[in-house]
């Protein structure tokens, strides 16, 4: 269902936050303790925390489908200065309820020059960590500034779906125009992908 883009007072959203969250993996290690050179002692597992290392990422397409700017981590800014990455995090929270995220896209859609017709975002791991195994991803559109949330408008959980078990990254989202008016759809798409250009073509092929 299409997200109408408007404040709390119906004027219509023109500054958005989108905001990346995930945590750490847990995992359990065996530990052997009182050991001598390896002979005897006793096996204790211990839980551990794994570093999460995704980034967040998003493409610009006008309305022929055609790769107008890519905004990820080597390009942190788009050439106008309306869509930026911010708070770049390459290893994760440790608590899914510190309610901070990761990494945040800010998008000024009324100041977006008129051949963007399409901002899909997504996420990827270079690491091929498993979605699965991460305990927490989310995506959320929000009214604010990336230190401070005033409305959250819409926000999709991808980890705890099934299907994402075994794939390393995720078609998240997309805004786009509608007769002039920005809307935003959740989308939540696992690949197998690890590379940004695998992912886009995906998004070509099924999303723009």
């Amino acid at each position: 269902m299409a997200l109408n883009l408007f404040k709390n007072t119906g004027i219509k959203l023109d500054k958005v936050c989108v905001g990346f969250n995930w945590v750490a993996i847990e995992t359990i290690v065996s530990v052997k303790k009182g050991s001598f050179f390896g002979l005897g002692g006793t096996t204790v597992k211990n839980k551990v925390k794994v570093k999460v290392n995704l980034h967040a990422s998003c493409v610009l397409l006008d309305s022929s489908k055609q790769v107008l700017e890519i905004i990820h981590l080597g390009n942190l800014k788009s050439k106008t200065g309306f869509v930026n990455l911010t708070c770049v995090n390459l290893s994760g929270g440790i608590d899914e309820n510190d309610g901070l995220d990761n990494e945040i896209i800010t998008v000024n859609l009324e100041r977006l020059p008129a051949n963007v017709d399409q901002i899909v975002f997504f996420l990827n791991s270079n690491k091929k960590q498993d979605f699965g195994d991460i305990p927490f991803v989310t995506i959320r559109i929000y009214e604010g500034t990336p230190d401070r949330v005033d409305k959250v408008l819409e926000t999709l959980y991808v980890s705890s779906l099934p299907e994402f078990a075994g794939k390393t990254s995720a078609i998240m989202g997309k805004f786009y125009r509608v007769n002039g008016e920005w809307k935003y759809n959740n989308i939540g798409h696992p690949t197998s992908d690890t590379d940004t250009n695998q992912v886009i073509q995906k998004i070509l092929n099924i999303y723009a």
